[in-house]
This record gives C-alpha cells, sequence and structure tokens, in this order.
C-alpha cells in the first residue's frame, strides 16, 4: 500500500458516515476545525465527501451563529468533558465554545477543486458561513482582535500564549473527574492536572450563565485575544469574499469585518517581543510569548520584517519546522502537546501563506520537513520538533488529509528547492 493509499485509509477508517472523527479513542466525536481540515482531504479523491463533511458540521450551528468545538453524535464514555459536563441542551448535543474559524479557507479549496459541480453545495453552506463570521465579530471581536473564552477554544489549548490568562482563573473547587486523555497517549505530553482543572472551572462557568457568550465576554474567568485566530478569521473573511463574489451575494458586510479586523491587528504587536502576541484583555497584559499563532500572520498577509527575522531564528533552532513555541524560551517543552511540538497541520496553514507570500523557498523547506516527519513514523498528531519523535494520536485524520493536499505533493520539487 502506498503512502497515498494509507493517507486515504485512515480518512475512509475514521469516517462515521458524514462526520469524521479526528482519531479512533482519543478523539470519539466531530471536531470543528478537523472537519474542515478533514473536507479539505476528502476533496482530493472524493469531493461531494468533502461537502458532506461541512454540512454535517454547520448542522449544529447554534441560532446565535456559533459553529461548537465538538458535537457529541453518539455517546461515548472515553471521553471527557462529555455531553453531560458541557450541558448546552442543543440537539445534537455539542460543546459550548467555538474554535479556529478555518471552515471558508477550506471550502473555497474545495470549491476550486470542481467549481461547477460544487456551486450548488457551496450556496447552500455560503450563508452558514456567514452567519458564523458574524458571531465572531459581533461578538468576539468586540476589542478589535479576535478573542477566545477558554484555551480549547484556540485549537492551540495548552500553548504558553495563555498562561497568563490561566493564572486568574481558580479551579480549586470544580469537584473530582476522571480524564479520558492520559488513558490514550503518554501523560508527559498531555495538560496538567492543575490546567484541567481550570479548564473544566471556565466549563462550569458557562453552564453558570446558560452559554450566554455576552456574559461570558463580559464576565468570565478568562478572555484573551488570540493572534492565532485573529489571523485564521482574517484569511476566512477574505475566502469568503472570493466565494461570495463567485455566488453573486453582497459582500459589502463581509468587507467590513475584514477592514476592522486588519486595522486591529497592531492592537496585538507587542513592541518588546518584536512579535504578534496574545493579550490578556482583561489586564492589558501582553503573554510575552512567541508562539505558532503570531506565525500564521502569513496566512493573512501580515507578515513584517521583524516576523521574518523572528520565524528564522525559531526555524533554524530545530530541525523540523515549526514549533508551537519559541525553542529558545524557558518555556519550551519539545513533546508537551502546544508547549514546542511541531504540528504538520499548523505547518500546512502557514505553508499557504508562505506560498502566497512568495517566499516559495521557506514553503518548500517547510514541505519537505513536514513530509519527512510522516513518512518516518506515519500519520499522527504532532511531532518533537528536534528528533522527530511522534507524539499524540496515530492514524490522524488532518494529518493524512494535508499529506494528500499539501505535503506529499510535488515533494520533488520541494527537495529540489530545500
Amino acid at each position: 500500500m502506498t503512502i497515498d493509499e494509507q493517507a486515504r485509509q485512515i480518512l475512509r477508517q475514521n469516517d462515521k458516515g458524514g462526520y469524521t472523527l479526528p482519531t479512533h479513542g482519543l478523539y470519539p466525536y466531530q471536531w470543528n476545525w478537523d472537519s474542515a481540515f478533514v473536507a479539505w482531504g476528502f476533496a482530493s479523491f472524493d469531493v461531494p465527501r468533502a461537502w458532506d463533511e461541512f454540512d454535517t458540521l454547520f448542522a449544529s450551528q447554534w441560532d446565535s451563529g456559533m459553529v461548537p468545538h465538538i458535537i457529541f453524535h453518539q455517546p461515548d464514555p472515553s471521553y471527557f468533558p462529555g455531553p453531560d459536563v458541557w450541558a448546552t441542551g442543543q440537539t445534537p448535543e455539542t460543546s459550548g465554545i467555538s474554535q479556529p474559524p478555518v471552515a471558508a479557507t477550506m471550502a473555497r479549496l474545495v470549491w476550486e477543486k470542481d467549481k461547477a459541480q460544487g456551486h450548488d453545495r457551496l450556496a447552500a453552506l455560503y450563508p452558514k458561513l456567514v452567519a458564523w463570521h458574524r458571531w465572531w465579530h459581533e461578538v468576539r471581536c468586540r476589542h478589535g482582535p479576535a478573542a477566545i473564552v477558554h484555551p480549547w477554544e484556540s485549537g492551540r489549548d495548552n500553548c504558553p500564549d495563555w498562561d497568563i490568562g490561566m493564572q486568574d482563573v481558580d479551579g480549586s473547587n470544580v469537584g473530582s473527574y476522571t480524564r479520558r486523555d492520559i488513558g490514550h497517549v503518554d501523560n508527559s505530553m498531555r495538560p496538567t492536572k492543575a490546567e484541567y482543572d481550570r479548564y473544566i472551572a471556565m466549563v462550569q462557568f458557562g453552564c453558570s450563565v446558560e452559554w450566554d457568550h455576552q456574559k461570558i465576554v463580559a464576565d468570565g474567568p478568562f478572555l484573551m485575544a488570540d493572534p492565532g485566530i485573529t489571523f485564521i478569521l482574517l484569511r476566512a473573511h477574505e475566502d469568503l469574499i472570493v466565494l461570495g463574489e463567485a455566488l453573486g451575494e453582497n459582500i459589502d458586510e463581509i468587507k467590513g469585518w475584514a477592514s476592522a479586523l486588519r486595522e486591529a491587528l497592531s492592537t496585538i504587536w507587542n513592541p518588546d517581543l518584536d512579535a504578534y502576541d496574545a493579550k490578556n484583555l482583561r489586564t492589558g497584559e501582553f503573554a510575552n510569548v512567541l508562539g505558532s499563532g503570531a506565525f500564521l500572520a502569513y496566512l493573512a498577509n501580515a507578515e513584517n520584517a521583524a516576523l521574518d527575522a523572528q520565524l528564522e531564528r525559531v526555524w533554524n533552532a530545530v530541525n523540523y519546522g515549526i514549533p508551537s513555541a519559541d525553542p529558545e524560551a524557558a518555556i519550551f517543552d519539545q513533546r508537551k502537546y502546544w508547549r514546542g511540538p511541531t504540528w504538520p497541520v499548523l505547518n500546512a496553514l502557514m505553508a499557504i501563506g508562505l506560498r502566497d507570500a512568495n517566499k516559495k523557498e521557506l514553503e518548500a523547506r517547510l514541505k519537505e520537513e513536514t513530509a519527512q516527519l510522516i513518512l518516518k513514523h506515519g500519520f499522527f498528531e504532532y511531532f518533537d520538533p528536534i528528533d522527530a519523535t511522534p507524539c499524540g494520536g496515530d492514524d490522524f485524520s488532518w494529518t493524512a488529509a494535508i499529506w494528500l493536499t499539501w505535503a506529499g505533493r510535488d515533494l520533488d520539487q520541494a527537495k529540489g528547492a530545500a
């Protein structure tokens, strides 16, 4: 079996009929941004199935426009916190927070595979995408950049960016619970119990206000500007504009969102760090942490010479880019989830930006290094950026997806340019 066939097999074996598990065991439900990448992957060999993934995801969109980060299609006691803990009252049951809004960007990539056949599918999806973007603009961009109310919402759950905000969360009264994640992967690679206590405290606050996100933003225990989501949302706005134009829709509202968000980028530039940085919106304090979220600026055409220099420094300090935290900082942990490892899926997003910025040599280098990780060890969730040790879940859907769409494509050309 070729590696392309292995990747397709992973998507098929994780397919639950209209939605795809990130991986069996560790993540037994449908995750928001995982599904968007999975749709991109399916589009490499089954475009209708790609559109099905979007449809199943957006079928659980809240009336507010929010698309939740987990959809609990079927009961599974192997995962905590499950639907009983979130208690959102949705049907099907969902979590109460969102995740990085990559769907419009991925939908554009799927649509570009076959514009004629995909027109009707896109037309049905488009107003749902607009409603979700409107939710981000009206509820989460009230301070300018995109804000998160829980680290899980960022998709980069325990990255050092959130440490200063986590300090203000009291996790001492959450009660007893049994984690399930550490039963599937090495405990040393996962968030600590102290972090998990705070995560659950934030969930309990959301329950206490019946998941009213206006109240959560105003009074919740955690509110931070997220450079990663800000850049993903800005790029998604611009991709949504392209899709709207193709459908003959009025895109003035989306243009306004994109303009406002781009103007807000200056508020998350930390001159002391010489990079974009997360910010605690309760205190105005920067995290003073250079993480991979900052490098998603390339995706949104928001890079500059200072960020180029930071990228070169960080990347050259490891053997496989791009690390999720600064390898020269004290907080760096090369195998600890989002505190150091390299994530193929984030590399794919950054590569889109590097390609668009005409940084072809950097894109080729990133593709080659990402491909080598997968070729050596398979389709793992993430990898040690220094020695390539595979980490997290195996047979991971979004790693398979980005192999099929990016990392495994034109490898000979990538090697020649790297």
